[in-house]
């Protein structure tokens, strides 16, 4: 009976150490305000990246109308302007 006790403190212990060693789950995005997510990926050897933004998008359909998820991508970086102001806020890679 001690053994399964130690050992299911054990476990649990370990378990506890690997939750809070883990990184966290929004790591380079951004949720809230007027787009679903905002996500950048990582920041290639030119200084680019790629911000994927997620939005909804309004679709009639009779009496049942409804909202659908939709993601669009951009390439952002040095001498890449972006054309809407909105998806290149922040104009820097959003931190891990």
């Amino acid at each position: 009976m001690k053994r399964c006790l130690v050992g299911a403190l054990g476990a649990l212990l370990l378990t506890a150490g690997l939750i809070t060693a883990a990184p966290p789950a929004s790591a380079g995005c951004q949720y809230g305000g007027q787009f679903l997510s905002k996500c950048d990926g990582p920041v290639q050897p030119d200084g680019t990246w790629q911000r994927c933004v997620g939005v909804l998008r309004y679709v009639p359909s009779g009496f049942s109308s409804h909202l659908v998820p939709q993601k669009h991508c951009v390439v952002m970086g040095p001498g890449r302007p972006v054309a809407d102001p909105a998806v290149a806020d922040p104009p820097w890679p959003i931190p891990d």
